[in-house]
């Protein structure tokens, strides 16, 4: 069976590193899935999850909050911006996130602040609607 090489990574550190049959990521227009020998692509990440199946039909599950993905034929990389494994995540604390984003967004004024505040937004809904899904599933069989 073929498998690619992925590595994930964030200014913190390398948070995954190891073969996989696929590797799925939140691409800018859209998930994207990348099989072994997929062709080489560069793209931009939004805030979402990132599903890794290993070579043993295990999924393991990231929260990423953007970045860049690099796709070779036999290598993944992700660049985060920051990244986490899926248990780590907090369902109350990224709930907690998103209600400060929301009020943070109510009373901006200037243009810019209002762009920070959206994509400050955008990310803290990503990370609560990951840490609902992955609840518990930091890791699991397929």
């Amino acid at each position: 069976m073929a498998t690619i090489q992925v590595d994930i990574v964030s200014a913190e550190g390398e948070i995954h590193s190891g073969e996989a049959r696929m590797v799925y990521a939140p691409a800018l227009l859209g998930e994207v899935g990348i099989a072994p020998r997929h062709a080489p692509m560069l793209t931009p990440l939004k805030p979402g999850e990132v599903r890794v199946e290993d070579t043993e039909g295990e999924e393991h599950y990231y929260f990423i909050s953007g970045g860049l993905l690099e796709v070779q034929p036999h290598l993944v990389t992700v660049l985060a911006d920051t990244a986490m494994r899926g248990d780590q995540l907090d369902e109350a604390t990224a709930l907690a996130a998103q209600e400060a984003a929301e009020k943070a967004m109510e009373g901006t004024m200037a243009e810019t602040d209002f762009a920070r505040a959206q994509q400050e937004l955008a990310e803290a809904r990503a990370r609560y609607l990951a840490a609902k899904k992955l609840k518990g599933r930091g890791k699991r069989k397929k």
